[in-house]
């Protein structure tokens, strides 16, 4: 490349690669790139983490890569890939920029029944923005840097290379090359697409028009580093805002003008102030099912517009009065430059009305919240971590009752916080909060699960504490996954059998017992007023904690109303 060729192996060239692009950690199952894990040892300070499964490989580099904006990278040898595409399953439904690397089979042995082959590539497909075969070690050079071009731009997401070889063996091979890198890929956002004057003068006009509009803030306003532009352009024009789960960092819930998290996994007070705006603002959000309770939240019809950097998603779900494709950040910038802040006056009325809706609801849950109860209510869960979570701290979520739980009844406290939840796969949160500890290690994580989320990865304690991944992992701990109880409630006829429970419950089990034995600290919790000090004492503990609260298998998260 551009005369600087020199000749390498392929595992020196993927070793240096990776150190340009800023990489300090890669997940995986070994053996797979053997020369390259090698080499990284002289070549760089990556480490290279070992852990117990793919899918929890996978699940690790998906939390680095949301907690900091870099790509995070897992690899697995070909017997393992397949467990991997299921991890980046999470990753592409969360626009998350994750690189994986496989082993994959050999052009000379195809079709020979080599031993645990298949063709693991068209099982990436559906999981991945792009799914290429490094078949040649001349190309790791152009392939990598593919890879983090497409990881980090547009709306992000996980790519896939498979390199020759069931452990990628092209990686030992040598050629003429130059481990050039593109810094300007090694995040996201590596462009700020502008939207044209037009569209967001167009849209800028509605909102100010509008008496009664609301925000609904999504994921792609955290991945375009837009939080500041959007609190400061509701503060200018006094316009309530909502968040997707995906987007709660957004803005802090302890805003005025925060209403809360939207959809199905949602607070009701969100939910009330959306169906009742007249005007619905979606930026960085897909609009998808969850964001809106299945189109009923807002309605179908409600006169809508929307921001987002994928031109595909703008009017997807919604007619649309104003269309805007353009980077988050930019444009709301651009919007808050050329706001008319006279107009926030003809929105007083509907500030305080959608501020006394959330009183509502605070005062409804009041009791939850505060509750002295044994088993322990889960709200009184969320309220201890709103109180204990560090004013930089990262708040990692599963999906399930954990997500209904958090996005409902946790609020975020400063600007300086992050939010990060699973898309949709229980038992994603422990091993993510574990990638996502590695990427941050200045800044305190801390995971919320179930001990059915726990469960799917438990093994990975002992990758944290061998790994001195000082995580706090708080567990709702009901022995059993208690969200499928109103199901086979409802499949029964109203009340199920009491056989029915062997389908969702577990033995119970004393988790931080299981912490210890395998070299973290274990807090068991069974009393309200001890999850606070147990927080406190995980987050000084200098190991990986796990804080294991015992609750109450009869507590149900609320409904989504619409």
């Amino acid at each position: 490349m551009l005369g600087h060729n020199r000749k390498m192996s392929g595992a020196e060239c993927l070793a240096d690669m990776l150190k340009g692009y800023g990489v300090t950690h890669v997940f995986h199952v070994p053996a797979v790139l053997r020369k390259t894990m090698a080499v990284m040892e002289d070549r760089t300070d990556i480490k290279r983490l070992h852990v117990h499964g793919e899918k929890a490989a996978a699940y690790m580099a998906d939390g680095y890569a949301r907690a900091s904006g870099k790509p995070g990278i897992c690899a697995a040898q070909v017997i393992g890939a397949l467990n991997l595409a299921a991890g980046l399953r999470d990753a592409w439904l969360a626009h998350s920029p994750v690189i994986a690397m496989t082993g994959g089979r050999d052009p000379k042995t195809k079709f020979r029944k080599v031993y645990q082959e298949i063709d693991d590539v068209p099982a990436f497909e559906p999981v991945t923005k792009f799914n290429a075969t490094v078949d040649d070690v001349a190309r790791v050079p152009d392939m990598v840097r593919q890879a983090f071009r497409v990881a980090t731009s547009g709306t992000p997401g996980p790519v896939h290379l498979q390199f020759r070889g069931n452990e990628g063996q092209v990686d030992a091979e040598e050629a003429e090359m130059e481990p050039l890198c593109e810094p300007q890929f090694a995040r996201v956002p590596p462009y700020r697409p502008m939207a044209d004057d037009a569209s967001v003068m167009s849209a800028l006009k509605h909102l100010q028009e509008s008496p009664c509009p609301v925000i609904v803030a999504g994921g792609g306003v955290r991945a375009s580093g837009a939080s500041a532009e959007l609190v400061a352009l509701a503060q200018a024009l006094q316009i309530p805002v909502a968040t997707s789960l995906n987007g709660k960092d957004a803005i802090p819930g302890n805003h005025p003008l925060s209403v809360g998290v939207v959809g199905t996994y949602s607070r009701e007070s969100a939910n009330r102030v959306v169906n009742g705006a007249e005007l619905v603002c979606f930026i960085g959000t897909e609009t998808g099912g969850m964001t809106t309770h299945f189109w009923a939240v807002p309605k179908i019809g409600t006169p809508a517009m929307q921001i987002d950097i994928d031109p595909e998603a703008i009017g997807r779900n919604y007619p649309l009065l104003a269309g805007v494709n353009g980077d988050a950040k930019v444009t709301l910038a651009r919007m808050l430059a050329a706001a008319d802040r006279a107009s926030a006056g003809k929105r007083k009325a509907w500030v305080e009305a959608a501020q006394k809706i959330c009183k509502e609801w605070s005062a409804k849950y009041q009791s939850a919240l505060t509750s002295d109860a044994v088993p322990i209510r889960p709200e009184r869960i969320c309220a201890e971590l709103t109180r204990h979570v560090p004013d930089n701290g990262i708040v990692v979520v599963d999906t399930g009752h954990a997500g209904m739980w958090m996005g409902g009844m946790y609020d975020l406290t400063s600007p300086k916080q992050s939010y990060m939840r699973s898309a949709g796969h229980l038992g994603w949160a422990f091993p993510a909060g574990l990638g996502a500890k590695c990427a941050c290690p200045d800044r305190p994580v801390v995971t919320f699960t179930g001990d059915a989320g726990l469960w799917y990865h438990i093994a990975e304690i002992e990758t944290a504490a061998r790994w001195g991944i000082n995580a706090v992992t708080v567990v709702n701990n009901n022995s059993s996954g208690n969200q499928s109880k109103r199901g086979f409630d409802r499949v029964y006829g109203g009340t199920q059998s009491e056989q029915a429970r062997e389908m969702w419950t577990f033995r119970k089990v004393n988790f931080a017992r299981i912490a210890e034995e395998m070299g973290a600290v274990g807090i068991r919790v069974e009393k309200p007023a001890d999850i606070g000090p147990a927080i406190a004492r995980a987050l000084t503990a200098g190991r990986p904690a796990i804080i294991d609260v015992v609750t109450d298998i009869d507590a149900l998260a609320p409904l989504a109303v619409s």
